[in-house]
């Protein structure tokens, strides 16, 4: 399962509006599940929990 937190930035003229992307992964060292986080454009938020990486 993957969490996905919105947060709103200021928008300036012509930029993309993003969103805090937080996807859970299992460690393949430890087998502890760990948290990433990373800066999407909204319209390609669903491209990157599809993703693997």
């Amino acid at each position: 399962m993957a969490k996905k937190a919105v947060a709103t930035f200021a928008a300036k003229a012509g930029a993309k509006s993003m969103v805090k992307c937080i996807r859970m992964e299992k460690s393949p060292k430890t087998g502890a599940y760990v948290f990433t986080e990373q800066l999407v454009e909204a319209d390609k938020a669903k491209d990157y929990f599809a993703s693997k990486k």
